[in-house]
Order: structure tokens, then C-alpha cells, then sequence
């Protein structure tokens, strides 16, 4: 298990990753502390649980858009049942692994 430090949002969070995932995990943050950064600059200083939050929710709209593509004819749309419930699986592992990590932070 890897060790890194990521920062968002003008914090330093310490992550636990998988050998091999730093520079991804690293990117992925940098991707989150960039919405986080749009945010404070629309809307000014608000806490670092809501800043996070609204910086997931915009992720999370990014994703359904990618996913649903146009017209219904996206990515969700070309898998079965048990594929989608697979890839749901995975994504609420990451969020759990993702929430257990910063409140030990």
C-alpha cells in the first residue's frame, strides 16, 4: 500500500492507495481541488464539508452527463443490469474508501 499526500481545497489529506495508482489518485485530486477552487471563486468562503460536497455533487452531475450521453444512447445505456449494478458496487466501495480516509484524516 502506498502512502501519498493529496491536497484539496487549500488542505493537506494524507491517502492510503494501491501500489501503482499514486499519480492517478494524485490527478483525480487535482481535479477535485480545481471544482472546489471554481466554487470558492463563485461563491466565495464557505465551510470545507459543504465546499467538498457541492465539488462532488458537480463531479457527480459531470459523470451522469458522460454516462447518460446524448440522446439516452450513453454508456449506461449499453450495459446490462448486472454490469451497471457491478460498476455501482465499485464506485460505492471508493466513496466509503474515500469517506473512512478523511475521517481518520
Amino acid at each position: 500500500m502506498a502512502q501519498i499526500t493529496v491536497s484539496v481545497a487549500g488542505k493537506s489529506y494524507p491517502l492510503a492507495c494501491a501500489d501503482g495508482d499514486e499519480e492517478r489518485i494524485k490527478s483525480l485530486a487535482a481535479y477535485v481541488d480545481n471544482k472546489a477552487q471554481e466554487l470558492t471563486g463563485k461563491l466565495g468562503h464557505v465551510s470545507e464539508t459543504r465546499l467538498i460536497l457541492m465539488a462532488a455533487v458537480l463531479i457527480a452531475d459531470e459523470l451522469h452527463d458522460n454516462l447518460e450521453g446524448s440522446g439516452g444512447k450513453g454508456l449506461l445505456n449499453t450495459l446490462s443490469e448486472d454490469d451497471m449494478a457491478s460498476v455501482l458496487n465499485e464506485v460505492a466501495s471508493e466513496v466509503e474508501g474515500i469517506a473512512q480516509e478523511l475521517a481518520n484524516a
